[in-house]
């Protein structure tokens, strides 16, 4: 293939410019990305040579080296892994997040710190090489292809990029960094040593730097010993050594690994700038023996709500890689969790097929689980609010400390994904229930728990009453909520979307129904004197006739017209039946493009209101009634059917 030159996309080049001039603050951060990609060339040829050994040719060894010519002002990080054809040279290095570079250019602030963390969830790492170069030279023959076939890659970081065939007698890849001038200190053995251990020292596979030794400089004057001698210097032995430890992190004692240990290993395989929250190493043994390392980032990746983007943790198997998003491994409401699963059961040539029937991979499954879920309730057992007294966090031990507020940290980023599990994971429904997190009608901070709760009812409530809707305010302000604040009684304010559909598949908690206050008529038993449900039943009766006609003129939106005891400022409010659909999910369903029935629901209507009084006996009933309950569908969060006639009705009425 001759010379090509290639553009870049759009986007790209403001990209790249972000990367430059953004990252300064860190710029040592290159060298961890570009190791971990050589890392991950070699762990996918080790698995694709588990059917074909060839791949391997006469290097069976896999390695990463780093070298430099300090003259020439280049930095080389070679590795022997799989390589690339030159169509994966243009796809995968002419191609930017290529899922979403828009979308990542849409986010760039240009403050550093945010930036980093940007680079790391968007997974343009090799980029970062552009913060020392000006210039990158990538050359690379993909295992098992001829020598001839090898491919140059080139770019100064600008609008375009050069690909053209070479010789290359080596398999895998040369990443070539042309240093600026300013970038030069990475031209040098301590430093390199330096930024290896601190980033990549854990990685499974020797990295490699030649050995220097001082050289003496030559005679001034070589009849004249005394005469003194140049400048001596440090000179390359020719000789290889290792400058990382090597051993993957997981196989290795807890006790001989420290904390700064574990958040560098958990940023090497999650590409993540931020440490980790929490984290669990465990050796599983039994039936199914296998090793497991799991983290909970502390904060929630872009792509978080795309389902369809394959998520999960790391598998090997007796420390041979097999795969990198073992889906399997996790259940997808836990699809946040990074970290390594490495089993000693599983035959090493294992199919994604074999992965989704394996018994042993079940229980690795929920082994890791219910790991995850204990983590998670460690955290939540000790979540006290930073805040405090002396008296409270004076007899906690240092470890429950760190605990502080963790949970809710946790529960910000990730507590709508969690509640995902309600509805697939049945056999943790009950963990997952003492899990969640709401904000309450007394209670503004998303804290209360389904035990709170139970813990302040008041003698005589023998449900747990909550509302959903789409946003905080819209859930404090609902007409629904009206006699319950009067009664001093706690309502749970549910406003995440998944909301909706998970509670579906929870109706009790330790014993105590859910009910929604906007759902089924109104009853709070023991709650409501028998003077007030005396006077609701009187009420009732009065009103039959203009219920009646009520019910009439609204006979195409309403399924129902009756008189309620749950409003107190409020002329009327919507409600659906015990089993009906709630209107909040139909609107969602219809936003999301789905097909959902056409809810009609209940108008009740408070007999006390002045407007409610007005009906009787008005000239303009029939508009009057339009008016209360669209006026209540606005209250609920919708909008009315006809926008236009709902003003044209107020407007007449003011005039």
């Amino acid at each position: 293939m001759s010379k090509q030159t290639h553009a870049f996309q759009a986007e790209v080049a403001q990209l790249l410019h972000l990367v430059t001039h953004s990252l300064y603050s860190n710029q040592e951060i290159f060298l961890r990305e570009l190791i971990s990609n050589a890392s991950d060339a070699c762990d996918k040829l080790r698995f694709e040579a588990l059917n074909n050994t060839a791949l391997y040719e006469d290097a069976p060894e896999l390695q990463v080296r780093l070298s430099f010519d300090k003259a020439a002002k280049t930095l080389h990080i070679t590795d022997n892994g799989i390589g690339m054809t030159a169509q994966e040279a243009i796809d995968h290095l002419g191609t930017i997040a290529k899922s979403g570079t828009k979308d990542f250019v849409s986010k760039l602030s240009g403050d550093q710190k945010s930036d980093a963390q940007l680079i790391g969830q968007f997974g343009v790492g090799f980029y970062s090489g552009f913060i020392v170069a000006d210039k990158i030279t990538v050359e690379t023959r993909r295992a098992g292809a001829a020598a001839a076939e090898g491919v140059r890659w080139i770019s100064g970081g600008t609008g375009d990029f050069e690909v053209e065939t070479i010789t290359r007698n080596e398999r895998g890849t040369s990443v070539i960094l042309h240093l600026r001038e300013e970038a030069l200190e990475y031209a040098n053995t301590w430093k390199l040593k330096e930024i290896v251990g601190k980033y990549s020292d854990h990685i499974s596979l020797p990295i490699l730097m030649e050995k220097e030794e001082w050289k003496d400089g030559e005679l001034i004057d070589p009849s004249n010993e005394e005469a003194g001698r140049q400048p001596g210097g440090m000179v390359k032995t020719g000789e290889w050594e290792t400058i990382n430890k090597a051993s993957a992190l997981w196989t290795r004692p807890k006790k001989d690994i420290s904390d700064e240990q574990y958040a560098d290993f958990y940023k090497q395989i999650s590409r993540d700038f931020e440490a980790p929250l929490t984290w669990t190493h465990n050796r599983v043994e039994g039936s199914t023996e296998y090793t497991q390392l799991l983290y909970i980032p502390s904060k929630a990746p872009q792509d978080l709500w795309n389902r369809d983007k394959k998520a999960g943790i790391k598998l090997y198997v007796k420390r041979v890689f097999i795969m990198d998003e073992a889906e399997a491994l996790m259940p997808s409401y836990l699809r946040f969790v990074k970290g390594v699963v490495d089993s000693a059961d599983l035959p090493l040539n294992v199919s994604r097929e074999l992965l989704q029937e394996s018994r042993d991979v079940k229980a690795i499954r929920e082994g890791c689980t219910k790991r995850v879920l204990s983590m998670l309730e460690d955290l939540a057992k000790h979540d006290k609010a930073p805040e405090a007294s002396a008296e409270v966090t004076d007899v906690l031990s240092e470890e429950d400390k760190a605990k502080l507020g963790q949970y809710s940290k946790f529960y910000a980023e990730f507590g709508a994904v969690l509640k995902e599990g309600l509805g697939e994971d049945f056999g943790n429904q009950a963990r997952l229930s003492k899990l969640l997190r709401f904000a309450s009608s007394t209670h503004d901070t998303v804290s209360v728990s389904f035990a709170d709760y139970k813990a302040r009812m008041k003698e005589g409530q023998d449900a747990i009453y909550y509302i959903t809707a789409d946003t905080l305010a819209a859930a404090k302000n609902s007409p629904q909520l009206e006699v319950f604040k009067k009664k001093g009684i706690e309502v749970l304010l549910m406003t995440d979307r998944v909301d909706e559909w998970a509670l579906n598949f929870v109706h009790e908690f330790d014993g105590t129904p859910l009910q929604s206050v906007a759902k089924g008529a109104f009853d709070l038993g023991k709650l409501q004197d028998e003077e007030e449900k005396k006077a609701a039943e009187d009420a009732a009766e009065t009103f039959k006739p203009v219920l009646a006609k009520l019910k009439e003129a609204l006979k195409d939106k309403a399924e129902d017209v009756r008189v309620t005891s749950r409003l107190v400022d409020s002329p009327a409010c919507l409600v659906v039946t015990d089993d009906g659909m709630s209107m909040q999910l139909a609107r969602m369903l219809k936003q999301a493009g789905q097909s959902a029935p056409e809810v009609k629901p209940v108008l009740e209507v408070n007999p006390e209101h002045a407007l409610v009084k007005k009906l009787d006996g008005s000239v303009h009933f029939h508009d009057l009634a339009h008016i209360l309950f669209d006026q209540a569908l606005l209250a609920e969060g919708g909008l009315p059917a006809d926008p236009a006639a709902y003003v044209k009705r107020v407007n007449a009425l003011l005039s």
